[in-house]
């Protein structure tokens, strides 16, 4: 249960681990939009409990989130 958010000049951000997705693939999403609601699915284990997995990658490459969030 994730989404994939392609920001253009080949920035994306990936949101996982969510129980219910608002949005649907092709949607087009403005800043401050709702698109999913938090949840604990995947590969979790032990008591991190509901949280969100969150991704920057440039080019394909996973970078690190502060450097990717000042730019979009």
């Amino acid at each position: 249960n994730y989404i994939i958010i392609n920001h253009g000049d080949g920035y994306k951000t990936l949101y996982a681990h969510n129980e219910v997705l608002y949005v649907e693939e092709g949607a087009q999403v403005v800043k401050g939009q709702q698109i999913a609601k938090m949840g604990n699915t995947g590969r979790v284990y032990g008591a991190t409990g509901i949280h969100l997995h969150y991704e920057c990658i440039a080019n394909g490459e996973k970078i690190n989130p502060h450097t990717c969030m000042a730019k979009l």
